[in-house]
């Protein structure tokens, strides 16, 4: 087992935790990609998920308190329609265009959510719908639910308390649904791609960059933390584009 895999888990689990403390999102962004280009998309995204899991669960108690759920019932249902579609398509779809076309959709959304925020209003059950089945799919194919979930939020108003604290049972549901929807379509890495070291570091690793994150959040501004959580959504969707544009030229 080498070791550099095992502290480029710890490190990026960690910064990752870090951000979805303070956030609200942040573990799929920087676990995810990073993990991927050393273990592959597949393996990279399934140990990926297992650490957000890991990390909404806590932060879910965590935040008991601040979270929306009559919001959370609107956005769920089609969570696991999104994540069962997004399974199949890892199965059978050429990954380079699906991120490319993933990352080119999630920066279009929220540059049009941001521009046109004074003119927006999104409310019913039809937009947080449709946030959820994009989060599952996003989830499941990229890693990544909080950019489909942050568009919802500039588009509905959402105050980030709340919006910070919901996202944790979303991203709990949501990375939960993947990890089953792929293990069901036959879409998981082999037992032996990932080194069980690897499992052990990822999941302990998130309380500590959860209690990192809690020190820092109490130093952190609601302004400032919403501004973290639009910085790192635009930042997911410029990851998954750049990754989509690298696979289709090499």
């Amino acid at each position: 087992m080498a070791w550099s895999i095992l502290l480029l888990v710890l490190g990026c689990v960690v910064l990752g935790a870090v951000l979805q403390r303070v956030s609200g999102m942040g573990m799929g962004l920087v676990s995810a990609p990073t993990l991927s280009l050393v273990l592959g998309p597949v393996a990279g995204v399934t140990l990926s998920n297992v650490a957000a899991v890991t990390a909404a669960l806590v932060l879910t108690v965590v935040l008991r308190r601040d979270i929306d759920w009559r919001r959370f019932r609107g956005v769920a249902p089609l969570l696991l329609v999104g994540s069962v579609v997004g399974a199949l398509v890892v199965r059978t779809a050429d990954t380079a265009v699906l991120d490319t076309v993933l990352g080119t959709t999630v920066l279009v959304a929220i540059a049009a959510a941001l521009g046109l925020q004074r003119h927006l209003n999104a409310t019913g059950r039809l937009p947080a719908l449709t946030s959820g089945a994009l989060a599952g799919f996003m989830n499941t194919t990229a890693g990544v639910a909080g950019p489909a979930m942050t568009v919802y939020a500039v588009a509905s108003r959402w105050d980030h308390r709340s919006f910070a604290a919901t996202l944790q049972p979303v991203f709990l549901m949501a990375n939960g649904a993947s990890i089953i929807t792929k293990a069901l379509a036959g879409a998981t890495p082999p037992a032996d791609l990932v080194p069980w070291g690897a499992w052990v570091v990822a999941v302990a690793a998130v309380p500590v960059g959860i209690g990192a994150g809690t020190v820092l959040a109490r130093r952190v501004s609601l302004r400032a933390a919403r501004t973290v959580a639009l910085t790192v959504a635009m930042a997911g969707g410029v990851v998954a584009l750049v990754r989509g544009v690298l696979g289709l030229v090499s």
